[in-house]
């Protein structure tokens, strides 16, 4: 594991002093790659959201959709004539 140093205000550091009790983290590195992982997943989400939105429109989620997908499920768990 590789080692960062960063510098923060007084008022920074406090608050995160504060999460590493509020939140019971060991340390206050603990906190702040945890914080790093939710940045992360935000990112991500807002890619896939992103994609979504430039994606083209797909059929209506519909009632028949619906039946098509559990019969599809239902064949699917069914064994085989050659099972």
């Amino acid at each position: 594991m590789s080692t960062m140093n960063i510098s923060l205000p007084d008022t920074l550091k406090a608050l995160v002093d504060e999460q590493v009790e509020k939140r019971a983290f060991g340390t206050s590195s603990d906190d702040v790659r945890e914080l790093i992982r939710r940045d992360q997943d935000q990112a991500q989400l807002r890619d896939l959201l992103i994609d979504g939105a430039r994606s083209k429109p797909a059929a209506p989620a519909d009632a028949s959709y619906f039946q098509g997908l559990r019969d599809r499920v239902r064949k699917a768990g069914k064994p085989s004539a050659r099972e």
